[in-house]
């Protein structure tokens, strides 16, 4: 990496400043539903209390809109957090730009950690308020940025913060673009793309990416629906970007010239999701005018599985179908499971939707990595950097 990391600097008993990302999935009763990303930066925190480091934590959660939001308070998730580490962690719920508060921020004692509650709840951190990030920056010695799921965001705790601060990677950031950057870039082959997900005019654009670095190119979820109709199927009630329709044409025409296999299901599962009906499954030529594909069929899951076990470096991103619903999660669990029988490829899966389709925690054993970013993720591929990365290696 270009940038420096909390292993390149001088910590001890530094007050550290740490973006992270606990921007996590809150279940009844505000519990913790998922704390796969809170427990990914636990080594970075680790690192800096043996440095005898007073660690500051800022994250968000939600989109309050710049307005402070009790449904969006991280309070659980400093509680959460506590239990975790088995140690104190305190929650700082006050207005940090008020001079008291940031007095009372001051007099926290060496190695204690404290999370502030939602950044955004302030409107300036997405502005990327200057003054705003000063005030942050006056928190502490060093800002470290650990927070990669959020690095494609030019806001002031992630970009501002860094132009009054040393500013450094943290361990799950430096890993994330280690692990990334080599699958790209120095890939073993066969490297097999997999692009699911419903939004399509984020994926797209992605996949015309892949296609300079990809041996295979497999496509499903609602972005195979726009590709579909771009090759001439009529796809019913199917969700459809028309507008990107002539750049699929041009994808196909780039897959061609650069020999790689770009496979699109073959065969659906038919649902009404308003309704909440399912019609079974056809070939793509067959979609009535009256449903909607709502999962990729089994002769699709045997092809990509073909293409999956052939594979030394698999990247992964958005779900094959509407997963939530039982009827329609069998393609994405089948992508799983041929992804975990081909143990010997570099496997790494990111999104949110993606990773929260994960229902066998078994595969978390021999995927290689599942990365913290879902936009962040599709961004850095397309682009290489982001913005939180990119000023850190400004300094």
């Amino acid at each position: 990496m270009k940038k420096k990391t909390i292993k390149d600097i001088r910590l001890d008993n530094k007050k550290v400043l740490v973006r992270v990302d606990y921007n996590v999935s809150l279940g009844e009763d505000f519990k913790i539903a998922d704390d796969f990303r809170i427990r990914q930066t636990l080594t970075t925190l680790d690192y800096l209390s043996k440095k005898g480091c007073t660690i500051f934590l800022l994250s968000h959660l939600g989109r309050p809109e710049g307005l402070k939001n009790k449904d969006f308070s991280l309070k659980p998730v400093a509680q959460h957090l506590q239990k975790i580490l088995g140690r104190k962690v305190f929650f700082f719920d006050k207005d940090i730009t008020d001079a008291n508060a940031r007095k009372e921020l001051s007099s926290f004692n060496k190695g204690e950690i404290v999370l502030l509650e939602n950044i955004r709840f302030y409107k300036q951190e997405e502005e990327n308020d200057q003054q705003f990030a000063q005030n942050l920056a006056g928190l502490a010695d060093i800002f470290v940025n650990d927070a990669f799921g959020v690095s494609h965001r030019v806001h002031a705790s992630t970009v501002g913060v860094t132009q009054f601060l040393p500013s450094v990677a943290g361990l799950l950031l430096e890993k994330e673009v280690k692990v990334i950057s080599q699958a790209l870039n120095k890939p073993k082959r066969p490297l097999v793309a997999i692009i699911g997900g419903a939004k399509a005019e984020d994926k797209i654009t992605l996949v015309g990416k892949l296609l300079e670095k990809a041996d295979y190119c497999l496509v499903g979820g609602g972005t195979a629906n726009t590709f579909l109709s771009a090759w001439g199927y009529k796809v019913g009630q199917s969700k459809v970007y028309h507008e990107m329709v002539e750049l699929a044409k041009k994808l196909f025409w780039k897959a061609s010239r650069r020999n790689t296999a770009m496979l699109l299901p073959t065969d659906v599962v038919l649902g009404n999701l308003k309704e909440k009906t399912t019609n079974g499954v056809v070939d793509v030529e067959k979609i009535p005018a009256s449903w909607q594909a709502l999962d990729i069929g089994p002769k699709t899951q045997a092809e990509f599985g073909n293409a999956i076990a052939k594979a030394n470096t698999i990247i992964w991103n958005g779900p094959m179908g509407v997963f939530e619903k039982q009827e329609f999660k069998n393609g994405t669990e089948f992508i799983y499971w041929a992804i975990a029988q081909n143990s010997q490829s570099l496997s790494i899966i990111g999104g949110g939707d993606t990773i929260s389709a994960l229902k066998k925690k078994e595969y978390l054993k021999v995927i290689d990595h599942v990365s913290t970013g879902g936009g962040a993720m599709l961004e850095f591929i397309e682009q290489g950097t982001l913005p939180g990365i990119q000023a850190l290696e400004d300094k």
